[in-house]
């Protein structure tokens, strides 16, 4: 199933149960997450959805990504709809 959100893109294999990330923002990737990275990934942002500074995060550990506040809180509402994919 494909998702096309505000900031990220992807599709998820209901099959495996994990989500294949291909792009954050404009930029183009190719990562693997499950439930529980997701869940933590989530959480964190929501702790930090107000930091006025916003959030850098990275692609392969090398390549900085800043997210204003407005983008934090448009990823969390991506994250959101990939979480609701995953089986219990």
């Amino acid at each position: 199933m494909l998702l096309t959100g505000n900031i990220i893109s992807g599709e998820f294999d209901e099959l495996m149960n994990e989500f294949s990330l291909q792009k954050v923002k404009h930029f183009t990737t190719e990562s693997t997450i499950k439930e529980k990275q997701l869940k933590n990934i989530n959480d964190y942002l929501k702790k930090h959805r107000n930091d006025i500074d916003g959030q850098i995060i990275t692609l392969y550990d090398q390549m900085p990504i800043r997210l204003s506040q407005e983008e934090i809180n448009l990823l969390i509402s991506d994250l959101e709809k990939v979480q609701l994919m995953y089986r219990q």
